[in-house]
């Protein structure tokens, strides 16, 4: 594991890409604990912040898991999905014949919190850096099934004028020539609590379930972190493989 400080890539993604290949090695898919943050940092003669920030970044992915006072371990392989063509909240909807009605949407600019600005590479918390935050409540004509709440990279030049009731990702290929590319997913379930029961008008105790969605453009640079809260009844997730 070497770190070239000569290189024009910046030292946090070497240590990504040297951690990519590090937990496909089999002991560490076997669950053996990775080395630690301090024997890392300093094996790779980089800061822990940096390591930390490429770990962060795989933890996002999830990829690793980290306990406080344990250690760093590969998560261990769910169900899981490639999927190619895929399609926005929109396009899946017309592609089921369900027309959309937006019963809230909001837009704000917001400080970043540290996970969405490990995924963005930038600065969490950081005053004079915010990005635009999209949050939608969308469903059929008789009730809402799906809270969005979107995060955009903040070097995106948006203002939050953008006409909001087209595609995501129309407006970011038509106004900003960002293509939207690859999206990696985490689907989990909880009980919907308080607060996205009122969104969604379900009882607290209802089951949801949690799309979380990665997005990049063509040059792999990250452009959303959208987070879809999904009532349970409504929402089914289908993976196609064949071999």
């Amino acid at each position: 594991m070497k770190i070239d400080p000569n290189s024009s890539k910046p030292l946090h993604l070497q240590a990504e890409e040297i951690l990519r290949r590090l937990i496909e090695e089999n002991d560490y898919k076997n669950g053996k604990l990775l080395p630690s943050e301090t024997d890392m940092s300093e094996q790779l003669n980089i800061s822990r912040n940096t390591l930390r920030q490429a770990i962060n970044k795989l933890v996002i992915e999830g990829l690793l898991i980290r306990k406080k006072g344990v250690g760093t371990k590969v998560a261990k392989k769910g169900i899981v999905g490639g999927i190619k063509n895929w399609l926005s909240f929109s396009q899946e909807m017309k592609m089921l014949g369900i027309e959309i009605r937006n019963f809230e949407l909001h837009i704000s600019r917001k400080k970043l919190t540290e996970e969405i600005a490990n995924f963005f590479n930038t600065t969490p918390y950081s005053d004079t850096e915010r990005c635009v935050v999209l949050e939608r409540v969308r469903g059929n004509k008789e009730y809402p099934f799906v809270y969005f709440i979107s995060y955009f990279n903040p070097v995106i030049p948006m203002t939050g004028d953008e006409d909001f009731t087209r595609p995501l990702y129309e407006i970011l290929e038509t106004q900003y020539n960002i293509i939207a590319k690859t999206s990696k997913e985490e689907i989990s379930a909880r009980l919907a609590g308080e607060f996205i029961a009122e969104k969604l008008e379900i009882k607290s105790s209802d089951p949801i379930l949690i799309r979380k969605r990665f997005v990049y453009d063509v040059n792999g640079t990250p452009i959303e972190y959208n987070i879809g809260y999904y009532r349970a009844d409504s929402f089914t997730y289908t993976i196609e493989a064949e071999r």
